[in-house]
């Protein structure tokens, strides 16, 4: 997705209006190269997980009891239990993505649905979660390098990716376009509304693969679609309101929380289409993602059906407006994002 978490930084000379507007973007992934500091949560010894702490009006802050269930923490590999944590990567920096993962309020907290999912699960593990927030790119650095077991950020399961990692699947992945509220286009489905369009997306995303090939079809009919990219989201919302982009394309949590909060001011936006993360076949799955044949993936579905059956998650999605999103059921290495999409 790119996308992720609470600006650190904004761009000056823009109004406080259009600042606050351009925290709830949804990029899917962001460049960079620098990792944050580690955060850690207590809930595995409180028998209870907090979620949406200081979240700045993008979830209800609610209190969920989970304790450990002994039956799956024992599938864990012997070497994380003896651990006693999950070291659980965020890909957010420099950023963020409301309502999916970014800075808080205070200015510290890594907080957001990914983070908070990451969080229950770890307790029903009976692990002590420490949470690590890096950029997207060295997101799958971490998982690869074991600096991190697993992966809770708006990661979707595609054929490519199996080939190094492993997944349990826990929420639809669902695209948007976001164009101005006062622009006519849309995108009903059909690529081809895309020729003549300027695009943004961001890179190293399953968006990207998508919009290419949609790129690359369109040129072989002697059409054009021009692809952007920018740093953050500030920047994609800045040349969305100039007029340098028509449309971006990103995770749908983060584009209908961007509309909710812009939809009074100058910049109001609109989404004008979605489209599955798995391409026009199949319902694209966000997953936990971990290292192939690490042996976490199951007790990691298991543990995320437990919250399905005992409704610890249908209250994680209602806090954080997500209820859309839902699956019946978390599945090992479903069916993804095929390797040729055409």
């Amino acid at each position: 997705m790119a996308t992720h978490f609470t600006r650190r930084s904004l761009i000056r000379g823009i109004t406080a209006a259009t600042a606050v507007a351009s925290l709830a973007t949804g990029l899917a992934a962001c460049g960079g190269n620098s990792d944050a500091a580690t955060s850690t949560d207590s809930a595995a010894k409180t028998g209870e997980v907090v979620i949406g702490k200081v979240s700045n009006g993008a979830a209800r802050q609610t209190s969920i009891k989970v304790s450990e269930v002994k039956s799956i923490s024992a599938e864990l590999p012997a070497a994380l239990k003896k651990s006693g944590k999950l070291e659980i990567g965020i890909g957010a920096l420099p950023a963020g993505f409301p309502p999916l993962a970014y800075v808080g309020s205070d200015q510290k907290t890594l907080t957001g649905a990914e983070p908070d999912f990451g969080r229950l699960v770890a307790a029903v593990l009976g692990l002590q979660p420490e949470v690590k927030n890096s950029t997207w790119e060295n997101l799958f650095v971490g998982i690869d390098s074991g600096k991190v077991d697993v992966a809770f950020s708006n990661v979707t399961d595609t054929e490519e990716r199996k080939k190094k990692y492993e997944f349990a699947s826990y929420r639809q992945d669902n695209l948007a376009f976001v164009v101005p509220k006062k622009s006519t286009w849309n995108f009903d489905g059909n690529y081809e509304n895309l020729a003549g369009k300027t695009v943004s997306v961001s890179s190293g995303t399953n968006q990207e693969k998508i919009l290419l090939e949609w790129k690359a079809k369109l040129a072989k009919k002697g059409k054009k679609l021009t692809v952007k990219y920018f740093q953050d989201s500030n920047s994609v919302y800045l040349a969305l309101s100039s007029g340098k982009i028509d449309a971006y394309l990103g995770p749908n949590p983060g584009i209908a929380y961007h509309n909710r909060q812009v939809a009074n001011t100058p910049n109001a936006t609109r989404t004008a289409g979605t489209y599955s993360g798995a391409g026009a076949g199949l319902q694209g799955l966000i997953a936990a993602t971990a290292k192939k044949d690490s042996g976490l993936a199951k007790p990691l579905a298991d543990a995320i059906n437990y919250l399905i059956k005992n409704g610890q998650y249908a209250e994680w999605l209602k806090a954080y407006n997500l209820s859309n999103e839902a699956v019946a059921k978390s599945e090992v290495n479903p069916p993804g994002l095929p390797l040729d999409n055409s």
